[in-house]
């Protein structure tokens, strides 16, 4: 193992964890605690914020950098069809929103990763890990569609990879709706002096439940400063799927593969980061049927990338 690059297992505020580490880049994951990502760490410096902690987390709240899945986003009621079969959640313990509504699916917080390889090389720090959730009763109850997912997380000098991975392991076809919801920050600059790039992206409108009300318009790339900015919004994108958040002397790039084809970015007026969200299909896709199916001999794969750079140009 090369000095270079570099993995460790140890203890995270009495929880296993494991740190990727590259040059000056190094990430955290906790296999134990739903895989959540609590740490990206640039030249002393920290990049993710933690709102909450981990007891928020394990209260269902999202933090970090957090897997939302089976479904990301929320669900427009207690409810949905997927071909012939009916789900009904009405009775399941499910986190929801301010107005009730299931959000983020059910592997926030969730043990059973299973670790499938730790390695290191001249170049990178790869995590393999694996979630048999087809095993688990529970979880098929609101999502009754049995699949494995896993996910592997490569460290380089100046990026965090994070690629996703589903297949199904019965006959049912599965419907693919997961996302991420990282929560970035950076140090130095006030968050009102922070730039948000976006590239030339499709709005979904949103109703007075954060739903898509079917109205679109679309929006040319802009490069501006945060200032008291504040929003929740969604979006379907284009062939340019780069996010860039710039302030002090970072840039933070986010480059979603051809899986990703929505994001979310929410900016909250009164918080010290940003979420730009990566998400395999729009908001409310088990009810809209606006997903992918995949079957059995099948898998889908995403990807998303985390570059950390100078704010003088990309990384």
């Amino acid at each position: 193992m090369n000095a270079r690059a570099s993995v460790s297992v140890h203890d995270w505020h009495g929880v296993a964890a494991v740190t990727l580490a590259a040059g000056e880049l190094a990430a955290t994951f906790l296999p134990d605690v739903g895989m959540l990502g609590v740490s990206l760490h640039h030249r002393g410096a920290e990049l993710l914020a933690l709102p909450g902690g981990l007891d928020a987390y394990r209260h269902d709240h999202t933090t970090g950098l957090p897997l939302l899945a089976p479904w990301a986003n929320r669900l427009g009621d207690w409810d949905y069809r997927v071909g012939k079969l009916h789900v009904d959640l009405n009775g399941l313990a499910l986190h929801t929103d301010d107005n009730g509504l299931p959000i983020h699916g059910t592997m926030t917080g969730q043990p059973g990763w299973e670790i499938v390889s730790l390695a290191a090389n001249d170049d990178a720090a790869t995590l393999r890990t694996c979630f048999h959730f087809g095993e688990r009763d529970d979880l098929l109850e609101s999502f009754p569609f049995p699949h494995d997912l896993a996910l592997e997380l490569r460290v380089d000098e100046g990026s965090l990879r994070v690629t996703t991975t589903l297949w199904p392991t019965g006959r049912r076809k599965v419907p693919v709706s997961f996302g991420f919801h990282p929560y970035l920050y950076l140090p130095g600059p006030p968050r009102d002096e922070w730039r948000l790039r976006l590239p030339a992206r499709e709005q979904l409108m949103l109703d007075e439940r954060a739903l898509p009300t079917g109205e679109t318009r679309k929006l040319p790339a802009e490069n501006e400063p945060i200032f008291m900015r504040a929003c929740d919004d969604h979006f379907a994108l284009s062939r340019d799927r780069r996010f860039e958040l710039v302030g002090g002397d970072r840039r933070l790039t986010l480059a979603f593969d051809r899986a990703y084809p929505y994001a979310q970015v929410f900016v909250p007026s009164d918080k010290p980061y940003v979420c730009i969200e990566p998400m395999t299909a729009p908001i409310d896709a088990l009810r809209s049927g606006d997903y992918e199916l995949v079957g059995p001999d099948e898998e889908y794969r995403a990807r998303f990338t985390i570059e950390v750079g100078p704010e003088s140009g990309r990384a």
